[in-house]
């Protein structure tokens, strides 16, 4: 049986849990039978980004520790399965330290974005879900351009029942958040999510989701602000709702 943990990320720990839930509820229906390690923290990914790549050393070491011994661990974050699996290295050779850096040759392979293990790893698209909406998905910049996840996320959209899933114009431009790109360069991020708004509006779509809540959070901001009249939902979201459990109307 294949051991799987799940990496929760903070800003789903701290803002969206209904997301873990939906991601447990999701592998569980598909018979995983996944855990949630006690012991993880940050993935390290801010301090890596700002370059404190000292300070990001003890983080990459607990991380490793709470995931050593699953098969795979799979977070519902493009951009924090980039960071383990790209940036993790980066932080262990700099350590100097050999037996971290084996740990994290060891574990950050088995680090999936959610759509990535449903598709590779289980070989599913059709998930049984059910979502009466039109939809459209935003590709953040972690999953298309370090993880490369491609098509994944739209297979599994399109096999969702009662789901319109239309075109978002512009899909791969990116939409200002960039972590703390938003907060050093403020006017910059405002326009280029403003952008990213208006493209998403033009689809007509009742729904934007996306497999990261971070730019859910910027996008979503600015359409509450614009009433714009938009939810913003994340991808387990949608794919954990059946009718019976609609994760993705909680929001």
């Amino acid at each position: 049986m294949v051991k799987v943990a799940l990496m929760v990320t903070c800003i789903n720990d701290a803002l969206y849990p209904e997301t873990g839930r939906a991601v447990v509820a999701l592998l569980r229906r598909l018979g995983v039978d996944v855990e949630f390690p006690a012991a993880q923290t940050c993935c390290a990914q801010p301090m890596v980004n700002t370059g404190y790549l000292d300070e990001a050393v003890p983080v990459v070491r607990t991380f490793v520790d709470a995931f050593a011994g699953y098969d795979a661990i799979v977070t519902p974050s493009g951009s924090c399965a980039g960071s383990a699996r790209h940036q993790h290295s980066l932080v262990a050779k700099r350590s100097g330290d050999a037996a971290l850096q084996s740990a994290v040759e060891e574990v950050s392979p088995r680090v999936y974005e959610l759509s990535e293990f449903l598709v590779d790893v289980l070989g599913v698209t059709d998930v049984g879900a059910y979502y009466p909406h039109t939809v459209t998905y935003h590709p953040t910049c972690h999953s298309l351009r370090m993880l490369g996840v491609g098509e994944r996320p739209l297979q599994l959209l399109r096999a969702v029942r009662g789901l319109t899933l239309l075109e978002l114009p512009g899909a791969d431009q990116c939409c200002g958040f960039g972590g703390t790109f938003a907060v050093k360069n403020a006017d910059t991020s405002i326009a280029m999510g403003t952008d990213k708004v208006r493209s998403v509006c033009g689809t007509g779509a009742e729904v934007l989701t996306a497999g990261d809540n971070s730019c859910l959070t910027h996008i979503g901001g600015l359409m509450t602000r614009q009433r714009a009249g938009v939810r913003a939902v994340h991808l387990a979201e949608i794919l954990a709702s059946t009718g019976s459990e609609p994760w993705g109307e909680r929001r």
